[in-house]
C-alpha cells in the first residue's frame, strides 16, 4: 500500500478545529430532529382530547416518521450526487415550515399535514448530518461521534416528553412547534457559517423520479395496511387487500426501475454486500421495537400510573440515562479498539429482556422496578443503535456513503413506522375493546366518548369507572410488548454473522484506491475529505484541492 506522508501538527490541529466547528453545527440539528420524534409523546393525550380524535392518535406520529422515511433515500443520494451543504439548509427550512403548519392547527387534520411536512424536513436532517460526519471523520475515529449522535437522541428522549409536558401544563402544546422555529434558525445559521465541505464534481445529477414515486408509494401502502387494518378496515376488506396489493406492485415495479436507472436512488449493489444486508435487516426490527414500545409509554404512563404529562417525562429519564451512558462508551470502545460486532449483538439481546420485561407491567407495579425496565431497554438501545450505522458506512467508499447510509436509516424508519402503526393498531383496537366490555353501565357514556379521554378527565373519574380504563390501557398494551420478544431475538441471529472488519485509520482518498482488500474483503477506507484537502494543500504549497 503507498506509504503516507506524516501529517504535520499545524495541519493536524487545524483539521482538528474544523471538524469540531462542524461537529457543533451537527448537534444542533440533531437535537432539533430527534426531539420532534418524542416531544409529542405527553403532550399526545391531550392534544387528542382537545381536537377530539384519539382515534387518529397514532397518526401523530406515523405521518412524520413516514414523511420523513421516503424523504430519507432521496436526501442520501442527492447529497452524493450534489453536495450535502444546500440540501442540509433547505431540509431544516422545511421543517420550520411544517412546525408553522401545526402551531397554527385547530383541528387534527391540519395537525397531522403539520407534521408530514415536518417528517419531509426531518427526514433530511437525520440522514445528512450522519452522512456529513463520514465526509469529515476517519472510520477509527468516527465511533466516538456517533456515539455522541446518540446521546444526543437519547438526551432528547427525555428531554423532548418533558419539554411537550411542560407546554401542554404551562404555556400550551403548541409550543412544541413554535420552539423549532428560534432552534430551526440557529441550526441554519450553524450550517451556513460553520458547515464546510469539499465541494462535489460538477455534473448535473439525474434524479430518479420514477424511483422515488414507486418507493413513496410503496412505503405508503405498507403503512396504511398496518395502521387500518384490523381497526378502520376489516383485514378481509377491499381497501387493505388494495393496499396490500399496490405495496407488492409498487416494491415489484421499483425493483426493475432500479435495475435500469441510471443513478438509482437506491442501488441494488448495495444489496450484494452482506453486512449491509445483516445490519439493515436489525436495524428495521430494532426500529420495530423501539417506536413500538416508545410511541407508547409516555401515554401509559400518564392513564395507567396517574402521572401527569410532566411526571410521565421524568419516568422516562432511566431509559435516557442508559441509552445516554451506553451509547457514548459504545462509540469511544469503538474508536478504542476498532472492534465493533460484540455491542450490537449484545445490545439486541438486551432489548428482548427489556420488552420481556415490559410485558410483565401491572398497575400495581412499584414505579422503581418500571423505571429500571425502562433503564435496560436504554442499555441495550445505546449499544447497538450507532454502532449498526458506522458498519454500514464502513462497508462502502466515501462516494457512497450517503446513499448507504440512507438505504440503511430508510428500512430502520420503516420499522419506526411499523412499529408505530402496528403498536397502535393493536393496542386501540383492543383498547376499544375492553373499555366496552368491561365499563359499569353508569359510565356507559364516558365509554362511548372514548375518543375525548385525557390523563385530567381520568383522574376525576369515579374509583369504578376509573379502575376500568386503567386496567383497560395496562391489558391492552402490555401484551404487545411480548409479541416483539420473538422479533428481536430475530435480529441477534443475523447480528451473529456479520462480518468484522478493520475500521480505517488514515484517510487519503486521492491517494488511495478506491478500496482496499482485507482479509478477503472489500473495505473502504473513508477518508475525511477535510484532513484530505487540508493535507494536499499543505503538500502541494497552497494549491488547495
Amino acid at each position: 500500500m503507498t506509504e503516507l506522508p506524516a501529517v504535520p501538527p499545524s495541519v493536524a490541529a487545524a483539521n482538528k478545529r474544523n471538524i469540531l466547528l462542524v461537529f457543533a453545527g451537527l448537534m444542533v440539528t440533531m437535537l432539533l430532529a430527534s426531539l420532534d420524534q418524542t416531544i409529542f409523546s405527553t403532550a399526545l393525550p391531550t392534544i387528542v382530547g382537545e381536537l377530539n380524535g384519539v382515534n387518529h392518535m397514532l397518526w401523530v406520529t406515523t405521518a412524520y416518521i413516514l414523511a420523513s422515511t421516503i424523504m430519507l433515500p432521496v436526501y442520501g443520494k442527492l447529497g452524493d450526487l450534489v453536495g450535502r451543504k444546500g440540501l442540509f439548509i433547505g431540509a431544516i427550512a422545511l421543517f420550520i415550515v411544517g412546525s408553522v403548519v401545526g402551531g397554527l392547527a385547530q383541528d387534527m387534520t391540519w395537525l397531522i399535514i403539520g407534521r408530514a411536512v415536518q417528517g419531509l424536513g426531518g427526514g433530511g436532517l437525520m440522514i445528512l448530518s450522519q452522512a456529513i460526519i463520514a465526509d469529515v471523520v476517519p472510520a477509527r475515529e468516527r465511533g466516538k461521534y456517533m456515539g455522541i449522535m446518540g446521546g444526543v437522541f437519547a438526551l432528547s428522549s427525555v428531554a423532548g416528553p418533558l419539554l411537550g409536558g411542560w407546554f401542554t401544563e404551562g404555556i400550551g402544546w403548541r409550543w412544541a412547534f413554535w420552539m423549532n422555529i428560534p432552534l430551526g434558525i440557529l441550526a441554519i445559521a450553524s450550517a451556513m457559517f460553520f458547515l464546510r465541505l469539499p465541494e462535489v464534481a460538477k455534473r448535473k445529477p439525474r434524479l430518479d423520479a420514477a424511483g422515488i414515486g414507486l418507493l413513496a408509494i410503496a412505503s405508503t401502502c405498507l403503512v396504511l395496511v398496518t395502521t387500518w387494518g384490523g381497526t378502520t378496515y376489516d383485514w378481509n376488506s377491499a381497501t387493505i387487500t388494495a393496499l396490500m396489493a399496490g405495496t407488492v406492485v409498487a416494491g415489484t415495479a421499483f425493483v426493475l426501475v432500479e435495475r435500469r436507472a441510471a443513478e438509482p436512488i437506491m442501488p441494488l449493489h448495495l444489496f450484494k454486500d452482506r453486512n449491509f444486508n445483516l445490519t439493515t435487516g436489525a436495524g428495521l426490527i430494532i426500529g420495530i421495537a423501539m417506536f413500538g414500545a416508545l410511541a407508547y409509554l409516555p401515554t401509559y404512563l400518564q392513564m395507567v400510573t396517574g402521572a401527569n404529562a410532566t411526571e410521565a417525562g421524568f419516568l422516562m429519564i432511566p431509559l435516557m440515562a442508559g441509552l445516554l451512558v451506553t451509547s457514548i462508551i459504545s462509540g469511544q470502545l469503538v474508536s478504542k479498539t476498532g472492534r465493533y460486532k460484540w455491542l450490537p449483538l449484545v445490545g439486541t439481546l438486551i432489548v428482548a429482556v427489556a420488552l420481556g420485561l415490559l410485558s410483565t407491567m401491572t398497575p400495581a407495579l412499584a414505579t422503581w422496578v418500571l423505571c429500571s425496565y425502562l433503564a435496560v431497554m436504554g442499555v441495550g438501545l445505546g449499544m447497538s443503535m450507532q454502532i449498526l450505522i458506522l458498519i454500514v458506512q464502513n462497508s462502502f467508499p466515501i462516494s457512497q456513503v450517503g446513499t448507504a447510509t440512507a438505504s440503511n436509516n430508510y428500512f430502520r424508519q420503516i420499522g419506526a413506522s411499523l412499529g408505530s402503526a402496528i403498536v397502535g393498531s393493536l393496542f386501540v383496537a383492543k383498547l376499544t375493546t375492553l373499555l366496552a366490555e368491561r365499563m359499569p353501565a353508569p359510565g356507559a357514556g364516558a365509554a362511548g366518548a372514548s375518543n375525548s379521554f385525557t390523563p385530567a378527565i381520568v383522574r376525576d373519574l369515579p374509583s369504578a369507572a376509573r379502575n376500568v380504563i386503567i386496567g383497560s390501557y395496562n391489558d391492552a398494551l402490555t401484551p404487545v410488548f411480548l409479541y416483539m420478544v420473538p422479533l428481536v431475538l430475530v435480529a441477534v441471529v443475523l447480528l451473529c454473522f456479520v462480518r468484522e472488519v478493520p475500521l480505517a485509520t488514515t484517510i487519503e482518498r486521492d491517494i488511495l484506491p478506491e478500496s482496499l482488500e482485507i482479509d478477503g474483503m472489500t473495505n473502504n477506507r473513508l477518508e475525511s475529505p477535510v484532513q484530505s484537502g487540508v493535507l494536499e494543500e499543505e503538500l502541494a504549497g497552497g494549491r488547495g484541492r
